[in-house]
């Protein structure tokens, strides 16, 4: 926390090559990409990085810069700062939060100050380690994923703060939790919990991943570890065929059965929802509806 000044990771991060994303504005975009990707020498990023307003630039002197750090082939090999920023990593010890056979990858995160991520969910639990800077998260459960407005694993959802309800109404039954992560703050986002971060300052975090399902459960040709589980991606495949199926009915018929499906879903693979003491002790003790 002490030792990771700009000046000290310019140091012993070196002029290694990184491929950085780089936004005219600080709330980027992955769902309709209004960023672009560059590449700069790490000592040179983390100089930009903590600039407000830069000299040298590549498309304004205020844009933004964020580093998800890979691994040295970015198409088969998870991140690992033991291995890409071997100096840095000697000063970060990872939590025994996990067997070491089930570690997976552990990633760099640098951001410029005011830098917001879009929401979107990881299909591995990983703890988010603030080290240098203060963090906003805002996290959301997965059973509010029908509000959300997904594509894919992101929201479409960008400005969670002022939505925009004409075109995501839904957004408001969403329970949000929020917290800031000070220098040294740990926090264990879940699997399949929807975060997006907001740097409240420049910083530096390290997420660690690992898998907390068998092996056998992940895809094997996904570095990132943002893949849906194996069975997951079959379903939904196999969804895909069910629905192009109920095309050939009509109109009613094709929501008749759809609704019926839908209950079938319910009543086979959702949890059970609490009941009403028990759903009114929650509310007590976590989120209260948007009417309240």
């Amino acid at each position: 926390m002490r030792a990771w000044t700009v000046s000290y990771l310019a140091l012993k991060g070196g002029q290694r090559e990184v491929k950085v994303h780089v936004s005219p504005e600080p709330r980027m975009d992955f769902l309709h990409k209004n960023f672009v990707y560059r590449t700069l020498p790490f000592d040179k990023f983390v100089q930009r990085a903590a600039e407000a307003k830069h000299t040298d630039f590549f498309i304004s002197e205020d844009e933004s810069y964020y580093l998800r750090s890979l691994g040295e082939d970015a198409r088969k090999e998870p991140a690992d700062l033991r291995k890409q920023f071997p100096e840095l990593a000697e000063d970060f010890q990872i939590p025994e939060f996990f067997e070491p056979e089930q570690f997976f990858s552990s990633v760099f995160r640098i951001s410029s100050p005011g830098l917001q991520l879009w929401t979107h969910y990881d299909v591995m639990d990983n703890l988010l380690a603030q080290v240098t800077g203060r963090k906003r998260i805002v996290l959301y459960s997965p059973k509010d994923a029908l509000y959300l407005y997904l594509t894919g694993d992101k929201s479409e959802v960008l400005d969670i703060d002022n939505p925009d309800l004409q075109r995501y109404p839904e957004f408001v039954k969403a329970c949000r939790y929020e917290c800031v992560l000070e220098p040294g703050d740990l926090l264990f986002i879940p699997a399949l919990w929807f975060h997006n971060t907001l740097a409240l300052e420049f910083g530096i975090g390290v997420n660690v991943f690992w898998r907390h399902l068998t092996p056998e459960s992940y895809d094997k040709k996904d570095p990132y570890g943002n893949k849906d589980p194996v069975a997951a991606t079959r379903a939904l495949q196999a969804l895909e065929r069910t629905l192009g199926i109920l095309e050939e009915l009509p109109s009613d018929h094709r929501d008749f059965y759809a609704r019926r499906m839908v209950l079938r879903i319910q009543n086979r693979a959702y949890l059970r929802e609490p009941s009403e003491a028990e759903y009114e002790t929650l509310q007590k003790h976590s989120c209260l509806t948007h009417s309240d």
